[in-house]
This record gives C-alpha cells, structure tokens and sequence, in this order.
C-alpha cells in the first residue's frame, strides 16, 4: 500500500516516534537502566570469561562467576578509598559556627580568596561579612543537625536500595555471560537466516561490541591514571583531601564534559577554603592543561575511530539521556551514543546519520546497498583477546560440541 506521505508528514512521524520511545524510556527506567547495564558489562567481562575458560581450563560457569568477582573487586578498591576518604572530609569540617576555625570564618576566608581570586566585583554575590550572606545562610541551614541526620538517613535508604538493584544487575550479567551463544543465534535470527543477513548482523554486533568495550577499557584505564596522578599532585600542593579528590576525579570523567569541570572545581575550592588564592590558581592552570591533553591526544589515541563523536553530538547526548535517565543517563551517554553510532553506520541507508554523529568529515559517497557477498561466510565469533573480539557471544563449551567431526581424520 503506497501512502505517499510527504517531506513534512515523515518528518512528524519520526518526532512522534522519539516521542513515544523517550516516554518509554523515561517511564521505563526502573528496568531499562539495570538492563543498559547489564549488557555493557557482559559485553565488557566476555573476553575475561572466555581466556579463563581457555587459557585456565575453568568450567565455563567457573569462568563467567570469576570475571564478575574480579569486578567486584576493582569495584571495591574504589569504594574503599572513597569509604576512608568520606569520613576524613566530614571530620575536617567546623563543628561551630563562630572562633578561628568555625564556619564563618572559613566563609570570609573564601569570599575574601574569591575576590582576590577572580575578575570583578565578587562582593556583589559572596559578601565578605558572613551575617550578610544569603549563600552562608543556606549553607549554614543545609548543615544543621536535623538536615544532617535526614540526609543521612536518605542516603541509607538509596544506598539500600541501589545495593539490591546492584545484586540484580550481577545475576542478570551472570545469565547473559553463560547464556551468550543462544542469546547470539536468536538476535541473529531476527533479522533473517539469510547467509548475506547472517553476515551483516555478525558485523553490526561486532561493531557494536568493539565501541562497548574500547570505550569501559580505555576509558576506565585512562581515568585511573589520570585519578592517581592528579592525586599525587594534589598532595604535593598541601591539600588535605587528594585522595577524595582522586576518587571524584575517576568516578566524574565518565561524564564527558560536565564531569570533567566539576572534578576539577572541589580541589579548587579546596585551596581557597584554605586561604591560598595562588595554589587553586595553579591548580586550574595545571588541570586545565592536563585534561586538554588527555581529551585531545591520550583518549582519541587509544579509542580510536569507534568513540569519534563530535562534541555537538556528545552534549545532545547527555541533556537527553540525563532528561529521560538522570544521573545514570549521564554516565550512560556515551556508550550509548557509540552504539547508536555503530548501528547507523552498518544499516542500509543509515550511514549519513552515523557520520553525523562523527567528527569526521562526511564521506562523499555511499554503496547502494550494504549486502555482503554470498560466498561469504559468517565470521567466527569467538576472538576474545585476540584482536577481533564481538559481541557474538559462543560459550567455548557449546562451540566445540558442536563442531562436526571429520571422519577421515
């Protein structure tokens, strides 16, 4: 049936249609999140599972149970230093609100650094006098003893209920993880059994698979040494809290951007609470540097072609996914985005919306059709650790049960 929609009919369509899966995902959050997750990490911890089964001869549940346990512990690393840097940070606040080290002076002490620190008349927003302050009074009401208690008891309650979304997310990674291969065949199986169909699909997944884990590997590794070395420099300056810093530093620079100036502000802050104008001025410069080197050399040298995303399409992304997701949007946003990237580029007819989400130039042309030759075979899935890792997941178990014997030999 030929509708003859116009230009301007499919184009409403389409914004109907981003409609109704933003509602989807925005109403749906509660599963789609811990699914998101689920998958990126079993995308992640695959080619751990299959080297374990192949290299250790571990049984391959044995395999996919101790890729996650080693998650958990990386996982815990970070939460110890952050559990051992929390309370120090708490302690090292004014427990009174008047004398040498209570709250309001260490409000003039910062006010009078921001004046001397930056452009203007900051006078205007930060008073020097403390009883002046709208800011010291909010903050002062932030922190009085009933605030301080029902945060905490918030916090309690969230971190309850995030430590059992947690436990759900690892059994969901342990399912996929051992239940990769039929998982594989039957997303293979929607799209066609077709030899040419079978092919295209394979080499989607695998585009897919290898944004997925360039970017947790690359990016985990990269915010890792950048977390430490700024931790060091950090205490090198005096600054009481390096290590919080350091863990703020890792955790924030998953969201691109927007983490990245937040990360950088606290020690900042910090060497102006402490009253050295000249310390947090040096501290901006050198991050500055730091994170423009790591953004425009470290990160486009290690990921490569698969994380190219121009920085127009990255900040769409964030407002939009922290729109419909939150704050786990916000971390989300870029393998998102990367295989948003991956899928356009391998569909038929797709590939110009996947260039532009590349910084790129636009490519001058494009096949008329994206088919692979029949005589082509489906690629073996099962590379991990060997330079062609996919998402095409095959147990090594269920893969060498089913390879036919020949008879001859």
């Amino acid at each position: 049936m030929n509708l003859n929609l116009t230009a301007f009919t499919r184009y409403g369509l389409n914004a109907l249609g981003l409609l109704g899966v933003s509602v989807a995902l925005y109403f749906g959050s509660s599963i789609f999140i811990p699914l998101t997750l689920s998958a990126l990490l079993a995308a992640l911890l695959y080619p751990l599972a299959c080297w374990l089964h192949t290299k250790i001869r571990l049984p391959w549940f044995v395999s996919c149970f101790t890729s996650i346990f080693i998650l958990i512990l990386m996982a815990g690393v970070v939460f110890s230093v952050a559990a051992i840097s929390i309370p120090k940070f708490v302690n090292s606040l004014p427990t009174t609100e008047d004398g040498p080290s209570g709250w309001k002076q260490r409000y003039e002490d910062l006010a009078q650094n921001l004046n001397s620190f930056l452009p203007g008349n900051m006078a205007t927003v930060m008073p020097p006098k403390a009883d002046d302050s709208n800011i010291y009074k909010s903050i002062k009401e932030l922190f009085t003893p009933k605030n301080v208690g029902d945060t905490i008891k918030e916090i309690a309650a969230v971190g309850l209920r995030q430590m059992t979304e947690l436990l759900l997310i690892l059994f969901i990674v342990l399912f996929l993880l051992m239940e990769a291969e039929i998982l594989a065949k039957k997303v293979r199986a929607i799209f066609g059994t077709g030899g040419d169909t079978q092919v295209r699909v394979t080499k989607a997944l695998a585009a897919i698979a290898e944004s997925i884990r360039t970017y947790l590997y690359w990016r985990t590794a990269v915010n890792l040494g950048l977390s430490l070395a700024l931790a060091v420099f950090y205490r090198s300056l005096g600054l009481e809290q390096y290590a919080l810093w350091g863990v703020v530093t890792f955790v924030f620079t998953y969201v691109p951007y927007i983490g990245t100036v937040a990360a950088g502000t606290l020690p900042i802050l910090e060497a102006l609470i402490l009253g050295q104008p000249v310390v947090a001025l040096f501290i901006m410069i050198v991050y500055a540097c730091v994170v423009t080197f790591e953004g425009y050399i470290i990160v486009p040298w290690v990921m490569g072609r698969s994380m190219d995303l121009n920085a127009t399409t990255v900040m769409i992304a964030c407002l939009y996914w922290n729109l419909v997701w939150g704050i786990a949007g916000l971390f989300l946003a870029m393998p998102l985005m990367a295989i948003l990237k991956a899928v356009l580029l391998h569909v038929e007819g797709w590939q110009p919306y996947g260039d532009l989400l590349s910084s790129e130039e636009a490519s001058s042309g494009y096949p008329a059709s994206a088919t692979v030759p029949a005589s082509e075979t489906v690629p073996n899935p099962l590379k991990a650790f060997d330079g062609d890792a996919t998402i095409v997941m095959e147990s090594p178990a269920e893969k060498s049960a089913t390879t036919p014997v020949n008879p001859n030999v």
